[in-house]
C-alpha cells in the first residue's frame, strides 16, 4: 500500500449533506492534512433510482462553503479519475467476474417477483447461506442449467457467497478490535442486472483503485464491514486493505438514537449544512450557513461533537485542528448534539471574526431588512459596538438597526410608570444642550465626554444616573438592549438623539 495519506469521502447524491456527513469528511480532512496526506471527494452515485438532480452540487458548494476543500474530486480532477463511480461502471465487471471464477460469487435469477413472495414466506428473510438453496442461482442450479440461462440474456445480479460458520476480523482505529461471524452475514448484491455496482463492491474496488490508506465512515457501515473485509481478502488480500475508523453518531439533543432531519423539524433547528432545495418535494430545509452560522464556527462545532484534544479548550481555527487532530481522542460513544451549545460557538466565532469581514455578511441581513446602510466604514464600526450580543448573523439586524434609522416603536410603557416632571426637565435640556452643539457645529463628541456631561447635568436636576439610564436607552434604540448608552449618542449624532429624544417626550406626555 501507497505510504502517503489518502482519505476519501465518497456521498451519495440523494439529498442535503446532513451534520454527520459533513463531520466525517471534517475528520478525513483534518487527518489528512495532519499528515500531508490527500483528501478526496468520490461521488457514489451507482443507485440512479436514488439520484437526485442539484445534490452533487449541493456537496461541492457545502465544502467550499466550509472551507474543506477536496485535493482530488470530480470539480478538480486527479489522477485516480474518474471520480464519479457512474462513469466507472466499466472497470467493475472485471472484479465481479473474478469473483465468479474464484467462486467467492454467484449469479442469482431470482426475479423482483419470487424475492417479493420469499419474504411474505418467511419473515425477515435474507438471501443468505440458510435459503440461498431455495433460490434460483448459479449454486443451487445445475451447470447446463446456469448456462443456458446466460446464454438466454436472463436478468441476474451478482451476488457475494459468504463462507460458513468464519470469523470475519478488522481493527478498527477507533474501536480496537471487531468480530463478526459469517453465518449472519447475507449475500449482499454486488453488481446489479444493469451492470452497475452496489455499494459494497464499488467502495473496495475504488479505494484500492486510488490507493486509500484510511476508510472513515460512520458507525453505522459497521454490519458492512464483514462484506467489505471479505471482498478485499478475495480480491486484493488483507494486507491491501485501509485502515478503518467508525465514526460515532451524533445523537438526538436527549440521546436517544440518531440525529435526523425530523429532529431538526421537531425542534427548531437546521441539520443540514446549507438551505437544501429537493426538486421531489419542492421543500427546503433550512441550513446552518443560512440560520446564521460562520463557517468557521460550524467546522469549530462539528469537530467537539466526539473529539476533544484532550484539554478543556473549545475554540480552534482549521489550522488548530489540523495541527492537533488525532483519532485516538475520537470518542467510541455518540456525541449529544445541543443547538444552544452550537449558537454558543457561533457567537465565540463572531466576537473572534474582524469586523471588516463580518461586514459583508451582516450588510445581506440588513438589506434584507430593507435597513439601508450609505457609509461601509459606518458599518464595520457599528458592527464592533453590537457584535458580542449577537449568536447569529440575522440578530445583527434587531441589535443595530436603530443605528441606521430611529426606531419605529418606542416602549414609553417601560419609561411611564417612574416618569416625572424631574424627569422631563432633565430630558427638555438635554435636548437643548444637544441642539446648542449642532448649532455651533459639532455633529457628535466622544462617548466618556458625553458620559460626564449627561451626570453632571443629572446632578444638577437632583437626579442619579441609574434612573436615567434606562429612559435614555430607550428613547433611543426603542427597548431595553443596545451596547453602551454614550457610544450610541456618538454614532447617532446629536441631530438624531435629539429628534428621538423629543419624539419620546411627545409620546410620553400624550399618555
Amino acid at each position: 500500500m501507497d505510504s502517503k495519506v489518502r482519505v476519501r469521502f465518497a456521498p451519495s447524491p440523494t439529498g442535503g449533506l446532513h451534520l454527520g456527513g459533513v463531520r466525517t469528511v471534517l475528520f478525513n480532512y483534518l487527518f489528512a492534512k495532519h499528515h500531508n496526506g490527500e483528501f478526496i471527494l468520490r461521488i457514489e452515485d451507482t443507485d440512479q433510482t436514488r439520484f437526485v438532480p442539484g445534490a452533487e452540487q449541493y456537496i461541492q458548494d457545502t465544502l467550499a462553503w466550509c472551507g474543506l476543500t477536496p485535493d482530488e474530486s470530480p470539480l478538480h480532477g486527479g489522477a485516480y479519475g474518474p471520480y464519479r463511480q457512474s462513469e466507472r461502471k466499466a472497470i467493475y465487471r472485471q472484479y465481479a467476474d473474478k469473483l465468479i471464477e474464484q467462486g467467492n460469487a454467484y449469479y442469482a435469477f431470482d426475479t423482483p417477483e419470487d424475492l417479493d413472495a420469499k419474504r411474505k414466506e418467511i419473515p425477515n428473510f435474507q438471501y443468505s447461506r440458510a435459503h440461498r438453496m431455495d433460490m434460483k442461482n448459479s449454486v443451487s442450479l445445475g451447470a447446463d442449467e446456469v448456462a443456458e440461462l446466460l446464454k438466454n440474456n436472463t436478468p441476474y445480479v451478482i451476488r457475494i457467497k459468504v463462507p460458513e460458520n468464519e470469523e470475519v476480523s478488522l481493527d478498527d482505529v477507533i474501536r480496537g478490535h471487531v468480530s463478526f461471524d459469517t453465518s449472519i452475514v447475507d449475500d449482499k448484491v454486488l453488481l446489479k442486472a444493469d451492470g452497475m455496482p452496489t455499494y459494497h463492491l464499488a467502495v473496495v474496488v475504488d479505494d484500492h483503485l486510488m490507493k486509500i490508506t484510511h476508510a472513515f465512515r460512520g458507525e453505522e457501515w459497521l454490519p458492512s464491514a464483514p462484506v467489505h473485509v471479505l471482498l478485499w481478502k478475495y480480491l486484493f488480500g488483507l494486507d491491501q486493505m485501509p485502515k478503518w475508523a467508525h465514526l460515532p453518531l451524533i445523537l438526538k439533543p436527549d440521546g436517544n438514537g440518531k440525529l435526523s432531519k425530523r429532529d431538526g423539524e421537531r425542534l427548531g433547528f437546521p441539520v443540514f449544512a446549507m438551505d437544501w432545495f429537493d426538486p421531489n418535494t419542492n421543500n427546503t430545509t433550512i441550513g446552518f450557513k443560512e440560520r446564521g452560522f460562520l463557517p468557521e464556527a460550524f467546522v469549530n462545532l462539528l469537530a467537539m461533537l466526539g473529539w476533544n484534544d484532550g484539554t478543556d479548550k473549545e475554540i480552534f481555527s482549521i489550522e488548530e485542528l489540523i495541527a492537533n487532530f488525532s483519532l485516538d481522542r475520537v470518542h467510541k460513544a455518540g456525541a449529544k448534539f445541543d443547538y444552544e451549545k452550537a449558537k454558543w460557538f457561533n457567537a465565540e466565532w463572531i466576537k473572534k471574526t474582524d469586523n471588516d469581514k463580518l461586514a459583508p455578511l451582516v450588510r445581506r441581513y440588513l438589506d434584507e431588512a430593507n435597513i439601508e446602510v450609505h457609509d461601509p466604514n459606518y458599518l464595520v464600526k457599528i458592527i464592533g459596538l453590537v457584535k458580542e450580543r449577537c449568536h447569529l448573523l440575522p440578530e445583527f439586524v434587531t441589535q443595530s438597526s436603530f443605528f441606521f434609522k430611529a426606531p419605529s416603536s418606542i416602549d414609553t410603557a417601560s419609561i411611564a410608570p417612574k416618569w416625572d416632571a424631574k424627569k422631563l426637565g432633565f430630558f427638555d435640556e438635554l435636548a437643548k444642550v444637544y441642539t446648542s452643539k449642532i448649532e455651533g457645529g459639532l455633529l457628535t463628541a466622544p462617548a466618556t465626554e458625553l458620559e460626564t456631561e449627561f451626570k453632571e447635568l443629572g446632578a444638577k436636576h437632583e437626579l442619579k444616573p441609574g434612573e436615567l439610564m434606562l429612559p435614555f436607552r430607550i428613547m433611543l434604540v426603542g427597548g431595553k438592549f443596545g451596547p453602551g448608552v454614550f457610544e450610541i449618542v456618538e454614532a447617532i449624532e446629536f441631530k438624531d438623539t435629539v429628534a428621538r429624544i423629543e419624539k419620546s417626550l411627545q409620546l410620553l406626555s400624550s399618555n
